[in-house]
């Protein structure tokens, strides 16, 4: 392992410490200081609280799992998600049905006495109302069992849309990234086949994690062992959530390991040869570093100590391939390497791994992320590394970090007004809590969504009533309520305002509330989809709150929900909605820019038709000239749809023919294709009488 051919002998000990300081700052930069990581966990978990505890008891539970929910953003990593009915539990014994209210709960037994360990047969004990589950029902030896391939099969795309069977998951691209979406079955006890996991935790992770761990149960994901009996039946467990809670129990350096285990299988173990490179995963990667953890082989997991920390996995990695026996890390006689690492390949995987042990950790040289770190420490010994994580990232850096994972987390999404009031109850209860700088941030953005998305529930559910003084009075309620949440929210929550003024035929009043935030926008230290002047930010906002940067500095795309039964925001999106809520898409993406000149050309139309053309002109010249500051690349399907609607409601239909077919070929983010499409049907039809 050693570096003496290159180092010295005597500053070897020397050497490995600050060269394993030095790739500890590279893994900082690459997966982020603790502190970073921090933020991305306790943003993701505390809106993950709230809809948890919105959620109805018919309807799905989603949960974000894999490296993004441990707290990786790496660039090309995927997106995983776990979805399940809220009304189904696995029991894995009869006994254990007392638990549950089976008027409203569906029970499905865990029947493993004729599966490989890790797996599983699901056997149906109550009547279930979910067409899915019907479908997926098969009789095997005078009982009802549900098949994990048909279920597979027929969930494949119920989360996203075209979407292919990738092993348990659908999987697909959206927006340039790839996602795994999984329907499974959850389980609120944790299985006798793990019981042993729980006996070898002795020092990690501490008794608090297990009690968490063992409490909250565990997953069935669809797909059967390869080589069991019932393949196509067959479940396999899932500790996705416990693997979380274990990557949380980590300390700095063993999550960057754990990070540098990744890279080191991304750019050196899959770069050796293409009949190699598919044997193994990340999730080999995962399991390696939890073993590693837990048999206590380095007792002291450190910045000095990272390249120690990673030889330590990587000797056992190879003494896996050399076995061909992976363990898995809450079932070990679940052998993770039975159907890949065997025979030949086997054989060859190990000598590749053999070849690169027998470098040492010279091997990590081939890493192009690593090599630059380890070669400056060769040349430069004695430099002083500085690994105080607090000096890494600047100020400006975390605000960056926080309101990018507050806004991929923007609102929960409820259908109904019965769901909105739990949504505020439950962030309401979560205030009364300790919580962190970060869920605060979180939860007033949550709030602000929560508030808006009332405010159009209920002024279309009272719109129609006959007594002006209620109307009068709802209506003041509204307008607080936006208001309120224009408070709690970014500059672009002040549009929600503007909407519900021209819903309400309010023009002036709307174009008002436009200005300003015209001005807002205007600001030379604004903080929009990552582009802004670092000086001019700091000097605006630096040192202050993050609810005050928010308010002050920070502007968001505007998100309009598109489920069933929520409110229409602007009646001349009605077909883009419509055609969204086709394809079972949650939101229309709209450009804060496009937004505010569409309602500006709204507006004024009824007013001043001079100033509604120029206000059409400024958002041609947007849409047609912005080169991804003010649009981002899938942004451009809406963005030119709303030009379009905007150019023929002037009956310039020509102009509108093209922006409409202009969106059709754009990166279709918003699924708006069929509205596009019945709208350039209009034109055409129209044009003979124009």
């Amino acid at each position: 392992m050693a570096f003496s051919s290159l180092y010295g002998s005597s500053r070897v000990e020397t050497g490995m410490q600050h060269m394993s300081e030095s790739v500890f700052v590279r893994m900082c930069e690459i997966v982020g200081t603790s502190q970073q990581v921090t933020l991305r966990r306790e943003t993701e978990d505390i809106g993950e609280m709230v809809e948890r505890r919105v959620t109805p008891n018919d309807r799905i539970i989603e949960m974000l799992s894999g490296s993004m929910r441990e707290g990786f953003r790496l660039i090309g990593s995927d997106v995983d998600r776990m979805f399940w009915p809220n009304n189904h539990r696995v029991i894995m014994d009869t006994s254990q049905s007392e638990y549950y209210n089976t008027a409203n709960t569906t029970l499905i037994l865990s029947d493993s006495s004729e599966s490989p360990p890790g797996f599983t047969l699901l056997q149906l004990l109550t009547p279930t109302t979910i067409e899915q589950v019907q479908s997926a029902s098969i009789r095997m030896n005078d009982r009802v069992y549900i098949s994990s391939s048909i279920y597979r099969q027929l969930t494949c795309s119920a989360a996203m849309p075209n979407s292919t069977v990738h092993g348990p998951c659908g999987s697909g691209v959206l927006g340039g990234k790839e996602y795994d979406t999984a329907f499974c079955f959850v389980c609120d006890f944790w299985p006798l086949s793990a019981s042993s996991w729980t006996d070898r935790c002795h020092t990690w992770p501490n008794p608090e994690v297990v009690d968490d761990i063992v409490r909250n149960g565990c997953h069935f994901v669809a797909i059967g062992h390869p080589l069991g009996p019932h393949e196509k039946e067959e479940w396999r467990l899932s500790f996705s959530q416990a693997e979380q809670k274990c990557v949380y129990a980590m300390n700095h350096s063993q999550f960057l390991t754990y990070g540098l285990l990744k890279y080191f299988l991304k750019e050196v173990i899959n770069h050796q040869s293409d009949e190699t490179s598919k044997l193994l995963c990340s999730y080999h990667m995962k399991t390696t570093i939890f073993w590693a953890i837990q048999q206590n082989t380095l007792p002291h997991w450190c910045p000095q100590n990272l390249l120690a920390g990673f030889w330590v996995c990587f000797k056992l990695l190879l003494k896996w391939v050399y076995k061909g026996i992976c363990p898995n890390f809450f079932i070990p006689q679940n052998n993770l390497f039975l159907t890949k690492v065997h025979g030949s390949a086997q054989n060859r995987l190990f000598v590749q791994l053999h070849e690169l042990y027998k470098k040492g950790l010279a091997c990590l040289l081939q890493s192009s992320s690593i090599r630059s770190y380890i070669i400056d420490v060769l040349y430069n010994p004695r430099a002083f590394v500085c690994t105080d994580e607090s000096v890494m990232v600047s100020e400006f850096d975390y605000d960056t970090e926080l309101f990018n994972e507050i806004k991929c987390y923007d609102s929960i999404l409820t259908a109904n007004l019965h769901n909105n009031m739990k949504c505020l109850y439950a962030v309401e209860q979560l205030l009364n809590s300790p919580l962190t700088h970060y869920q605060v941030a979180m939860l007033q953005k949550l709030t602000t969504s929560t508030l808006q998305h009332t405010a159009f529930v209920l002024h279309n559910m009272y719109t129609n009533t006959s007594v002006n003084k209620q109307m009068y009075i709802a209506d003041k309620i509204y307008c607080h309520m936006l208001k309120l949440a224009a408070k709690f929210g970014c500059i672009s929550d002040i549009l929600f305002i503007a909407m519900y003024y021209y819903k309400t035929l309010r023009y002036r009043e709307a174009l008002s509330v436009i200005k300003m935030t015209k001005v807002k926008l205007a600001q030379p230290y604004l903080m929009y989809n990552g582009c802004v002047d670092r000086e001019r930010y700091i000097e605006a906002v630096g040192g202050q709150s993050w609810s005050t940067k928010m308010r002050q500095a920070v502007a968001w795309d505007i998100y309009l929900d598109r489920l069933i039964n929520t409110p229409c925001y602007i009646s001349e999106l009605i077909p883009e909605q419509q055609s969204a809520l086709q394809k079972r898409m949650p939101m229309l993406y709209i450009p804060v820019f496009v937004m505010l000149h569409f309602l500006d050309f709204l507006c004024y139309r009824h007013i001043d038709t001079t100033l509604s053309q120029a206000a059409l002109d400024e958002l041609q010249v947007l849409v047609h000239h912005d080169q991804g500051l003010c649009i981002h690349d899938l942004q451009r399907d809406i963005s030119w749809e709303i030009l379009g609607i905007c150019q023929q409601i002037t009956g310039n239909l020509q102009a509108a023919l093209y922006s409409f077919q202009q969106s059709l070929i754009q990166y279709p983010l918003n699924n708006i294709q069929t509205a596009t499409q019945s709208r350039i049907q209009d034109i055409t039809g129209a044009a003979p009488h124009e």
